[in-house]
């Protein structure tokens, strides 16, 4: 699986997206939209919004969050196939 990662550093939503890959242990690139020229562009290109934190899971864009709710531990758990208690991710 590829698994790119466009966040920001000052961003509350991208460290918690980034902590919850990382305490799962899943790899991936990441695209840093103030450090990368056109990285916010080809966000708004590709899904009309301009909003991080981004997935693009094998070249499938996904907001991995949901205003209102936060981030989407169980949909973000099946989507990277990360088979342990979801809701354990979210200490």
């Amino acid at each position: 699986m590829e698994l790119i990662v466009y966040s920001s550093s000052w961003c509350p939503d991208c460290r918690i997206a980034k902590r919850f890959l990382a305490k799962h242990n899943v790899p991936y690139k990441e695209v840093d939209i103030e450090e990368t020229p056109g990285a916010a562009q080809e966000i708004i290109a590709r899904t009309g919004k301009r909003a991080i934190p981004l997935f693009v899971i094998n070249g499938v864009w996904v907001q991995p969050y949901r205003a209102g709710e936060g981030f989407l531990y169980e949909e973000m758990s099946k989507l990277l196939g990360i088979t342990d208690d979801p809701a354990a991710a979210n200490d």
